[in-house]
């Protein structure tokens, strides 16, 4: 996973920043955090700091969309389940603690969304976390 993260940092997102383009990405270091720390029970500071070495400069996003919603809800709405989706609902559980947490520790970069909402109004909960962050319209 450590490679994937490195080669995905070189080869993708630092010669877009590089260009001046947006980046968005569904995973990045919280995701790491959230699901090898809080659900497999990794140290988190053993995580954290093989992070700061394997991404340098570009720790964290500028902004983090975190949409929550309780276990049972998510794990119906996959449609294609992939080998995490079928760890449980102990993991998925603990997944969901940990992203929240996090949230909790940098709210500054954290933008939690209620995702038991109809669509429009979880698209409009995000663009507003956009455009709040960056000032821009989307």
């Amino acid at each position: 996973m450590t490679a994937a993260r490195r080669d995905h940092l070189v080869r993708t997102i630092r010669p877009a920043l590089l260009a001046g383009r947006w980046v968005v990405s569904d995973r990045y270091a919280d995701s790491t955090i959230a699901y090898q720390g809080f659900g497999r029970g990794l140290p988190l500071e053993a995580l954290r700091e093989l992070h700061r070495f394997i991404c340098e400069d570009i720790r964290h996003p500028d902004l983090t969309v975190i949409l929550d919603l309780p276990v049972e809800i998510g794990l119906k709405r996959a449609r294609n389940p992939n080998r995490f989706e079928r760890l449980g609902h102990a993991f998925h559980e603990r997944l969901r603690q940990g992203f929240l947490a996090i949230a909790q520790y940098a709210p500054e970069r954290c933008v939690v969304v209620d995702a038991t909402r109809d669509l429009e109004t979880v698209r409009a909960a995000v663009a507003t976390a956009v455009r709040e962050r960056f000032g821009i319209a989307v």
